[in-house]
């Protein structure tokens, strides 16, 4: 049974037990004990297995990306096609969003007094995003890309400090090209290579952590929090829904000139890896292989594309913002004009960009952008119960808008991408 097909049976299995354990068990001591000293165990050691591997791989395959492309005009041609696409997709990405919430308009009828049960049931875990989020602004966002120390912005898990030092570093490899600078770069290789063989050990127990995070997760929540917040559950995943399989095919087919089911089959690991995890980060590992050797992508495009992405391109993490805002706004009853709306697309947009591509890492930014209009930002805690479920099928958006971003600009570059039966399998 191939890795992925493993995948799909620990999704099904970790999904259907936990569910039934709600149901029948949701009071007993042993499901409590079950979760706590098994499943999330079982579930965290895969994830910090694969963060154990984010910095040394984003550091080496950025490097290696930017001394492949070589020259820096080429350098600049991929990374402005790269930026381009970033913000172009996840402007239709918001735009999807906001005409969604505009016409079902999830935020009216809500019955104020289970708004209130539900804000007073995470009012602690509210106020601490709240909280995080003052005191945030666009000039020390700008300034925090280029680290004091980025020894200490690896340690704190500061992915954009990271990368734009080492961009800096394969930047000047290029340029210098001395044998000291070929022998960096060789060892460099041999850290990228290090990486995708703990990634290759790491990955086979993707199958028992899918099952083990499901479990926990669906064990916990149940039912009943998505019937209560049905139709902002809803009107999330519609939008997601229509980007991920209406946008997407279409920009394959028309600019990757790859057929969107092609794409699909290929991509299914990282996208597998990508709805357990809820972290374009920990995926990123996946998301890499995937690109290189199932999609047949040139591993120069695939290294910097998929690497900027996991941090700056968040298609499925600013449609969620824009949603988010616009439902808590319809909640409190707060009254956006067009021009507020279009604001709130900017700054979504900005938000997707700067978002952290771990779990939940977008709900600081959400609650900076309600208190800029108004809304207040406790009504965060509206929507967490439902938002680890949510963030799994925004991850999925992301991690897609990378590969598929990766083989429409391998197309641009002139190097297509190969069909997936040739290309070889991940893992």
């Amino acid at each position: 049974m191939s890795l992925h097909t493993r995948m799909l049976v620990g999704f099904i299995a970790g999904t259907s037990l936990g569910l039934a354990a709600n149901l029948f068990a949701a009071d007993a001591g042993w499901l409590d004990a079950l979760v706590l000293y098994v499943a999330d165990p079982v579930g965290q050691l895969f994830l910090r297995l694969l963060f154990m591997l984010v910095i040394p791989l984003v550091f080496s395959a950025l490097i290696l990306g930017v001394v492949e492309i070589g020259d820096p005009r080429s350098l600049g041609r991929i990374g402005g096609k790269t930026l381009a696409w970033i913000l172009v997709v996840t402007t239709v990405a918001v735009s999807i969003g906001l005409v969604m919430v505009n016409l079902l308009e999830p935020g009216r009828g809500i019955p104020p007094e289970l708004g209130a049960e539900l804000m007073a049931q995470t009012g602690e875990r509210a106020s601490q995003i709240a909280q995080g989020s003052q005191g945030v602004s666009g000039i020390s966002v700008l300034l925090n890309i280029v680290p004091r120390n980025p020894v200490q912005s690896a340690a704190n898990g500061d992915l954009i400090a990271v990368m734009f030092f080492a961009l800096m570093f394969g930047i000047a490899a290029t340029v210098i090209r001395s044998e000291g600078t070929k022998a960096f770069v060789a060892a460099v290789q041999g850290v990228y290579d290090i990486c995708l063989k703990l990634i290759d050990w790491t990955i086979r127990l993707a199958p028992y952590a899918v099952a083990a995070l499901l479990f926990s997760i669906t064990a916990k929540l149940g039912f009943d929090v998505l019937v209560q917040l049905a139709r902002f559950v809803a009107t999330v995943l519609a939008a997601l829904a229509i980007h991920f399989f209406v946008v997407f095919p279409i920009l394959l087919r028309v600019l990757g000139g790859m057929s969107p089911l092609a794409f699909f089959r290929g991509a299914q690991p990282a996208l597998l890896t990508a709805f357990s995890t809820s972290s374009s980060s920990a995926t990123l590992p996946t998301t890499l292989a995937v690109t290189e050797q199932r999609l047949g992508v040139p591993r120069r495009v695939a290294r910097f594309v998929c690497t900027l992405g996991a941090t700056a391109n968040m298609n499925g993490t600013a449609l969620f913002e824009g949603v988010t805002v616009l439902f808590l706004a319809q909640f409190f009853g707060v009254e956006l004009t067009n021009f507020q709306q279009v604001t709130i697309l900017l700054l979504c947009i900005l938000g997707g960009i700067g978002a952290a591509g771990v779990p939940g890492g977008s709900l600081p930014v959400i609650a900076m952008i309600l208190a800029m209009f108004g809304i207040p930002p406790e009504g965060i805690g509206l929507i967490l119960g439902v938002d680890r479920l949510l963030d799994m099928c925004r991850t999925v958006v992301n991690v897609g808008g990378d590969m598929v971003g990766s083989v429409v600009i391998g197309r641009s570059e002139g190097e297509p991408a190969e069909a997936p039966s040739q290309a070889g399998a991940a893992g």
